[in-house]
């Protein structure tokens, strides 16, 4: 590239993404965090708080919850021993990062400077101003591990616990057989079968739908690479999804069972816990909580041999305590992969979650791999927490895992269950529907191109519904009304379209079954109180499992449950009920969580959504609770290896935090319809904004056009 002076210089595209452009890597990361701080101030602000344990402070009492999971869990210790341990290169990124933030904040939080809509709120509440600390050097790695603490499967395991104590061992695997739709879609098609004759990578992580957005678009480049993806504000580089030019990548989850919960048991004193080789010291200490206008609570942090206590008697073993790492490290070499090996190289070091990776490049190779730290575990001990003092309790054996394997043809990642026993890491898989989906839209005697993944990212077939009609044809002693439905609903082409007032019937009529199933005596025993704090609710609240298990618990007679009866009285009810909703879209809207609810922030319409849990257009919501979809694409990417040019991509809301900006909503149209936008990479179609560097800012035609 052509020399360019040692400004730094800002350019935006017409959705307001940042590309930031600098001749130096650590000039390039201080501006990163500068513009992260523009645009999503108070978003990272929030997770820095949570990272800290300190939301209280700040927003009063409905921050203790997770302050006392985030200092019981140790996330600042961890973030800081992961700082400590950091290479001098890779602590100068993070530290250039974490200047440009506090430059940023500073203009937010200074006496002259403005304060965000949502602090402003804030401020009103309490009647005073918000406190501000600079951050500290370890805060974007204490943010990455917000955004992964509770992204893996050891909820999951809390809920197998309560089923086994309530409802008896045999109940467990009726609920464990699958986790909840809202992992993420990936695809890769070898050269072979696109129209460019090199390779094309897409797919579409699903989060719970945050506003503003959980991923921000961004491009940097320096002398050393040049990188367009989708990072977690807060943390520098690109992490999950990106394009080099020559060489792209993207994940999903691997459902891995990488993070382990222990039973404990505590000698009188609580100085020692019994663990596989005896008793052991434990480390304990009192930290307060400070509570904004509210009273300050006490925290007993607890840690043994295995992990944090983070709930009562319950410890936990996180990948990234053990290790003192939550993969930092790999950030410079993926944003230097030129190849799909450099990048399954990078991936050598990252931690958690364990991801599957599929990774391409310019000369046409595609490799598809695992990648994170997990513990070797026999498929039958991740069912449910284990005893500390067991064998299982030892540490390890633990395995980085990215051996990577070429694809000729394609390949498909949706959680799954994977095919091959090295790749199976986990117990409770996303059903198969969407994987199976996406390879049959792939089998096209056709060559695809960049355009035709919208059909796949938009499709709405419901891969789980035959399995619940099957119930709905067997269906028998209807009234008229009960059997008009069912041919009606046997005779639905099981698209989950907005428009379709079929897919909306299926709908009322699968709600109603949840709630019975819900409210059956035999699984009334799971209501008893779990005695876990109010943030795992999520995990532990008997209808999301139970419309998770709908077709299993249908068919659970030795709990007492006549799935038949369920089926037809549901169809009773829905036939009798007189006129319904026009179409599926009008019970399923979008409904975003705000970063923080009721501070302020952006505000979205509820618009009619297309898809379910299980299409491949994810929208999720939950049958009997409600229809409305606060899960789903937190963005949707497709790298072309044979012209980033023809890449694309999108994002839920848009670029910028600020209420006030014309760029924090102006990406749902297009995402609400399934669609992506072109990939802007040529220099001079994008508009120069005022930077933090001024001397010697060359115009946008003397930038190469990459």
């Amino acid at each position: 590239m052509r020399p360019v002076g040692r400004a730094v210089t800002v350019f935006r595209d017409a959705l307001g993404v940042p590309h930031i452009r600098s001749p130096d890597r650590l000039e390039l990361a201080r501006e990163q965090g500068l513009v992260t701080a523009r645009d999503r101030g108070w978003q990272i602000e929030v997770s820095r708080w949570r990272s800290e344990g300190r939301l209280a402070e700040r927003i009063g009492a409905a921050g203790v919850e997770w302050d006392r999971f985030a200092r019981r869990a140790r996330l600042a210790d961890t973030a800081q021993r992961a700082y400590a341990a950091l290479a001098a290169h890779d602590r100068a990124f993070v530290d250039a990062y974490v200047t440009g933030v506090n430059a940023g904040l500073a203009e937010e939080t200074g006496r002259t400077g403005r304060r965000s809509a949502e602090r402003r709120v804030l401020d009103e509440q309490f009647g005073s101003l918000t406190p501000h600390e600079p951050w500290r050097a370890w805060a974007p790695l204490g943010i990455l591990l917000v955004e992964h603490a509770l992204f893996s499967t050891f909820p999951r395991l809390l809920w197998n616990e309560h089923v086994l104590r309530t409802l008896g061992d045999d109940a467990v695997d009726l609920f464990a057989a699958t986790e909840p739709a809202y992992g993420s879609n990936a695809w890769a098609l070898h050269g072979s079968r696109t129209v460019s004759g090199k390779p094309l990578l897409a797919g579409d992580p699903h989060r719970v739908l945050e506003l503003p957005g959980v991923y921000q678009q961004v491009r940097l480049a320096c002398d050393e690479f040049d990188v367009v993806g989708l990072t977690f504000p807060g943390v520098p580089g690109v992490q999950h999804f990106g394009h080099t030019g020559s060489a792209a990548w993207g994940i999903t989850n691997a459902i891995a069972h990488h993070v382990e919960l222990f039973r404990e048991e505590f000698s009188d004193d609580g100085l020692t816990a019994l663990g596989p080789d005896g008793w052991a010291p434990v480390t304990r200490h009192a930290e307060t909580i400070r509570v904004r206008r509210g009273t300050d609570v006490v925290v007993e942090v607890v840690e043994t041999d295995r992990g944090p206590v983070v709930l009562d008697g319950l410890s936990v073993r996180f990948p990234a305590r053990v290790a003192s790492d939550v993969g930092i490290s790999c950030l410079l070499p993926l944003l230097r992969a030129r190849t799909a090996g450099d990048v399954a190289d990078a991936l050598r070091g990252w931690v958690d979650p364990v991801n599957r990776v599929l990774a391409a490049d310019a000369t046409g190779t595609v490799l598809s791999f695992d990648a994170g730290l997990v513990v070797g575990r026999h498929r039958q001990d991740r069912r449910l927490p284990h005893d500390a003092w067991s064998p299982a309790a030892r540490r390890g054996p633990w395995h980085r895992l990215a051996d990577p394997a070429p694809v000729t043809d394609v390949a498909v990642d949706a959680n799954e269950r994977p095919g091959g026993v090295a790749r199976d890491l986990g117990r409770a898989y996303a059903p198969p529907y969407r994987a199976r989906r996406i390879a049959a839209l792939l089998e096209t005697p056709s060559a695809l191109g960049p355009d035709d993944m919208a059909a796949i990212h938009g499709d709405t077939l419901l891969g789980g519904a035959d399995e619940l009609l099957g119930w709905v044809r067997r269906a028998s002693g209807l009234s008229a009304g009960g059997e008009a439905l069912r041919d009606r609903l046997l005779a639905w082409d099981r698209h989950m379209d907005a428009d379709s007032t079929d897919a909306a019937l299926f709908a009322q009529w699968r709600s109603h079954v949840a709630v019975r199933l819900s409210a059956h005596p035999g699984l009334a025993p799971l209501y008893r109180p779990h005695g876990h704090d109010a943030l795992f609710e999520p995990w532990l609240a008997v209808a999301v499992r139970v419309a998770d298990a709908l077709p299993g618990l249908l068919g659970a007679t030795s709990l007492g449950i006549d799935g038949a009866a369920v089926v037809r009285d549901a169809l009773e009810l829905v036939a009798s009920s007189g006129s319904g909703p026009d179409a599926w879209g009008d019970l399923h809207r979008l409904q975003p969580v705000p970063v923080l609810a009721g501070v302020g922030g952006p505000v979205v319409d509820p618009v009619p959504l297309s898809g379910d849990s299980d299409c491949v257009r994810c929208t999720a919501s939950v049958p009997g609770l409600s229809d409305l979809s606060s899960r789903g694409s937190a963005a949707r990417w497709v790298w072309d290896l044979s012209d980033r040019r023809r890449s694309r991509w999108g994002v839920p809301f848009g670029a910028s935090g600020d209420p006030g900006s014309p760029h924090a909503t102006d990406q749902l149209e297009a995402w609400a319809a399934a669609q992506t936008v072109p990939v802007v990479t040529d220099w001079h179609l994008l508009v120069q904004e005022e930077s933090s560097t001024q001397a010697g800012l060359p115009q946008p035609s003397t930038l190469p056009d990459v």
